[in-house]
């Protein structure tokens, strides 16, 4: 790796246990005094939302509190009329990827409306936005550190897609960092998100656009989350072990703000947006299955990956090694009792023609470095995974 390139964004993050205090502090390093918070029910119920009205007091003036999965286009049409109607001038999504996504596609969107244009999307890298959004992030989806968002939409034919967008301008101005707001994270969504940033970390190490800063930050994080993600989901109440995986999470988010993701993310937005499967259960299934496909050609780096989890060499060639990884992550998402089909997240067969023409649509399928040209290299991962 001679030579390469990526771009760095304006970006402040805030790491620690209890960490969420200081978001009134931020927002006033911002000079930003009208909030809206994108989140979910889930986290209405559990108080976190209570505890942000507490902090933040007349400076939040509106709540958004029922997003779903991968972002519907009629819940951002909600959700922009919404920030429109109480003038906001800050977006904060607290979450996963769904409500950090919201709130990207929000800030975006209010832009564009206040601008009187189509689209607001940036024309160079140091674009600032108009309207900045902010991250907390509860669960390990990677988001919060990343120039991307994605919106289902609906299709001419009454179908759904999801439609990813990468843009300078929706990287979060501030990450808020608390591993406490993680310790009521159920443990499915802590097994699945969790696999969900062990899949950021292992297809930046063979990513199209690998940097040294995205391969070593990768490595690191791969071994943050193995050392972690088991103990989270058999003692959710264990901060130091919740604390280790935030930063494996945090690792694995900032490796996609600098790199192109491949075939398996591509082929998991897919999933979400014209199956309704959900991101972490998405990446559970569909990581061996891209892990293998890649193998041939990409064996030495994803080789990296496996020596990271702690796989011996023991002699292997670099593409036995690269099936060994594989084969580990298969059984760790066995010990987290995750999905490990297709069929066992209800996906039809008959859908798969459709989810494998969706795929060669998806920018991150094609960005992958071993290419997935044809309809039957796209069937193949669907199939093996079926």
């Amino acid at each position: 790796m001679t030579e390469f390139k990526y771009v760095t964004h304006a970006q402040q993050v805030i790491f620690g246990v209890g960490a969420l205090r200081q978001l009134p502090a931020a927002l006033d390093d911002f000079g930003l005094r009208r909030a809206l918070l994108c989140t979910t029910p889930h986290l209405t119920e559990s108080g976190h939302v209570a505890r942000i009205q507490a902090l933040l007091g007349d400076r939040l003036v509106a709540v958004y509190d029922s997003v779903e999965p991968h972002v519907p286009d009629t819940q951002l049409d909600e959700c922009l009329a919404l920030a429109e109607s109480h003038k906001v001038d800050v977006v904060i999504g607290l979450g996963g990827g769904s409500p950090i996504g919201m709130a990207k596609a929000t800030a975006l969107g209010l832009e564009a409306r206040r601008r009187g244009i189509e689209q607001a999307q940036a024309a160079h890298s140091y674009d600032q936005p108009l309207v900045p959004n902010i991250a907390i992030p509860t669960t390990y989806a990677g988001s919060e550190m990343t120039p991307v968002y994605g919106v289902t939409r609906t299709q001419d034919d009454g179908s759904t897609r999801k439609v990813t967008v990468r843009d300078h301008k929706v990287t979060p101005k501030l990450t808020l960092y608390d591993p406490a707001l993680t310790l009521d994270l159920p443990p499915v969504m802590t097994a699945s998100t969790g696999i969900n940033a062990l899949a950021h970390c292992i297809e930046s190490v063979y990513s199209a656009t690998r940097n040294p800063l995205s391969t070593a930050t990768a490595l690191l994080g791969i071994r943050y989350i193995t050392g972690s993600l088991v103990r989270c989901f058999n003692e959710p109440t264990d901060l130091a072990a919740r604390t280790q995986m935030l930063m494996g999470a945090h690792m694995g988010g900032t490796c996609l703000s600098t790199v192109l993701m491949g075939v398996h993310h591509g082929t998991c937005h897919v999933l979400g947006g014209t199956a309704g499967v959900p991101h972490g259960v998405a990446n559970s299934i569909i990581l061996p299955h891209a892990i293998r496909y890649n193998s041939d050609q990409l064996g030495g780096l994803i080789a990296q990956a496996g020596e990271a989890m702690g796989i011996i060499r023991d002699g292997r060639s670099d593409q036995q090694m690269a099936e060994a990884t594989a084969d580990a992550v298969y059984a760790l998402v066995a010990q987290l009792g995750l999905p490990q089909r297709l069929r066992d997240a209800n996906v039809p067969e008959s859908l798969l023609p459709k989810l494998a023409e969706n795929m060669l649509k998806s920018g991150s399928v094609r960005d992958n470095p071993k290419p997935v040209a044809t309809l039957d290299d796209a069937m193949g991962i669907l199939r093996a995974a079926w």
